[in-house]
């Protein structure tokens, strides 16, 4: 799900592999490091996470940072 408000673009993304705070912080960190993103949260309870961007970003940056922190990107929710 992806929608845009204000220029600025906020995508829901599904993860697997989540079960706690410590698995959301780590998610949130390296999507965070994601040139443009402006917040993310992390929710292991439905394995969503929102992130909120200056663009829409690359797929594949985010992939990238959520195999980096352990866990799997499903696509977007």
């Amino acid at each position: 799900m992806t929608a845009e408000t204000q220029n600025q673009v906020t995508t829901v993304y599904q993860v697997t592999g989540m079960t706690c705070g410590h698995c959301e912080g780590a998610v949130s960190s390296e999507i965070s490091g994601i040139e443009g993103v402006t917040s993310v949260e992390a929710t292991a309870a439905t394995g969503r996470v929102t992130v909120v961007s200056q663009a829409p970003l690359d797929e594949e940056a985010v992939r990238a940072a959520v195999d980096e922190a352990g866990y799997e990107l499903a696509g977007q929710a």
